[in-house]
C-alpha cells in the first residue's frame, strides 16, 4: 500500500524501511500491538525485562509445587475457621512461578481494572496539553502527538512498576487488589521466596505457610462478589474528574531521552510517576475512599496472618521481625501511586491492621468479619482511625 505525501514528511519510502530493517519491524510490531489506552505488549516486555534484570530467575521445582499445595490447603482450613468467612466457591489452583510469569499474570489480571482508568488518564493528558498550548496548527499537532505517546508512556510505566515489584514480591496479593476473572489462582514467586528464606535464615516450611496464609486471606476477601465492582466504582469515580499537573507532565516529556535507558527507567520507576495528579477537596474525598478500601483489605490480611502465625508457627517472631524490617524501606504502595496518582502510604496499611486488632479486642473475630458482608460495611477512613465509630453502626 502506497503512502500519501502528507503522511510521509521525510520524503523517504518509510514502508520499505519498516519492512526491511529487523529493528524497525520489531518497533512497528510493539507500536501496533495495542489500540487501547495502554500498550500492553510494551508493558509485558518491559516488565519481564525489569523483573529478570541482573537476577537469576530459576524455574520452580516439583517439591516447591508440592510444598505450596500443602501449605495452601492447611491455610484454607485455618483461615475459614478463624475468620468465619465463607470460603470461595471454587478450589484455589496453586501455581509456583518465576518472576517473569508473575509479571505476565498480573498484567492480565490487572488489565481490566486499570484500562478504564488509563483511558481517562489519556483523555486528561490530551486535555491538559490542549489547555496549555495556544490554538494553532502546531499546537494541534503536538496534542495529537501527546495522545499517541500516552499509550506508550502508560505501557512503559505499567511494565516498569510490575517488573520492579517482580524482583521481590512473594505472592499474587503483594498487590492487594481484586482481580478481574476471579481469584481462582494463587501465585507464589519461588526465586524471591527462596532468596528471602536464605537472607533471613528462615525455616522454609514455616515461612511458606506464613506466605500461604497471607495469600489465602486475600483470596477470601476478594472472592466476595461485590469487591471488584466496588473497587472499580471507586477508581472510576476518582479518574472521572482527574486533573493533571500540566507543567510537570511537560517537563517529564521533555526529559525523555531514548538514548539513556537508565535515566528513563529512573523516571518511570520514580515515586511520582509520569502523570502527576492535582488534588482539590473533591478529589481528596474520592482518594480517601480508595485509600480506605485498600487499608481495610491489607490491614485485615495482616491481622489474620499475624494472629494465625502466632498460634501456628514456632518461628513466628523471627518471621515477623524479618518482614517488618523488609517493609521499612517501602514508604508507599507503588502500583496505584505511580500508575494513576493514588498515594497509599504504608502507614495507612498499619492503620488498617490496628483497626482490626482494636475491633477484636473490643468484640470478637465474628464482628470484625462483618466488614466483608458488603460494600457499605467496609470502614471509612474516619472509622479506621476510630474503630468505635464503625462498631456503633455495625455491631
Amino acid at each position: 500500500m502506497s503512502q500519501r505525501p502528507e503522511d510521509n514528511p521525510f520524503g523517504v519510502p518509510m514502508g520499505d524501511i519498516w519492512n526491511d530493517v529487523p529493528l524497525f519491524r520489531e518497533i512497528q510490531r510493539v507500536l501496533s500491538s495495542s489500540s487501547g489506552p495502554v500498550n500492553w505488549e510494551l508493558a509485558r516486555q518491559v516488565g519481564i525485562a525489569s523483573a529478570s534484570w541482573s537476577a537469576e530467575d530459576p524455574a520452580p521445582t516439583l517439591e516447591d509445587q508440592r510444598a505450596f499445595e500443602e501449605a495452601v490447603r492447611v491455610a484454607e482450613l485455618r483461615v475459614a475457621e478463624f475468620t468465619g468467612l465463607e470460603p470461595p466457591g471454587d478450589v484455589a489452583r496453586v501455581e509456583t512461578v518465576r518472576r517473569s510469569r508473575w509479571v505476565e499474570a498480573n498484567i492480565e489480571g490487572l488489565r481490566a481494572l486499570l484500562e478504564p482508568a488509563a483511558a481517562k488518564i489519556g483523555d486528561a493528558v490530551v486535555r491538559a496539553q490542549r489547555e496549555a498550548l495556544p490554538e494553532a496548527e502546531e499546537a494541534r499537532g503536538m496534542t495529537q502527538l501527546v495522545g499517541q505517546l500516552s499509550p506508550l508512556l502508560l505501557g512503559a510505566q505499567v511494565g516498569t512498576v510490575l517488573g520492579t515489584l517482580g524482583q521481590h514480591v512473594l505472592g499474587q496479593y503483594d498487590i492487594a487488589l481484586p482481580r478481574a476473572g476471579g481469584s481462582g489462582t494463587l501465585l507464589f514467586v519461588i526465586p524471591n521466596i527462596a532468596a528471602f528464606e536464605k537472607d533471613w535464615s528462615l525455616d522454609s516450611t514455616e515461612f511458606r505457610t506464613w506466605v500461604a496464609i497471607h495469600e489465602v486471606t486475600h483470596r477470601f476477601e476478594f472472592a466476595r462478589s461485590w469487591t471488584l465492582p466496588r473497587f472499580r466504582e471507586l477508581l472510576d469515580d476518582y479518574t472521572s474528574t482527574l486533573r493533571l499537573d500540566v507543567e510537570g507532565l511537560q517537563s517529564r516529556l521533555q526529559a525523555l531521552d531514548p538514548s539513556n535507558p537508565e535515566a528513563m527507567q529512573d523516571m518511570f520507576s520514580g515515586d511520582e510517576g509520569i502523570f502527576g495528579a492535582v488534588l482539590d477537596d473533591e478529589q481528596r474525598l474520592k482518594l480517601g475512599r480508595i485509600q480506605a478500601f485498600m487499608s481495610a483489605a491489607e490491614g485485615y490480611g495482616d491481622h489474620v496472618m499475624h494472629s494465625l502465625g502466632a498460634s501456628m508457627l514456632r518461628s513466628y517472631r523471627q518471621i515477623d521481625e524479618a518482614m517488618r524490617r523488609y517493609r521499612e524501606s517501602e514508604r508507599t504502595d507503588p502500583v496505584l501511586e505511580r500508575l494513576v496518582g493514588i498515594e497509599v502510604k504504608r502507614e495507612q496499611y498499619r492503620l488498617g491492621r490496628a483497626f482490626c486488632d482494636t475491633v477484636v479486642e473490643l468484640t470478637d473475630e465474628a464482628t470484625l468479619s462483618r466488614m466483608w458482608s458488603g460494600a457499605e460495611a467496609l470502614p471509612s477512613l474516619p472509622e479506621l482511625e476510630e474503630p468505635r465509630l464503625w462498631l456503633a453502626r455495625s455491631a
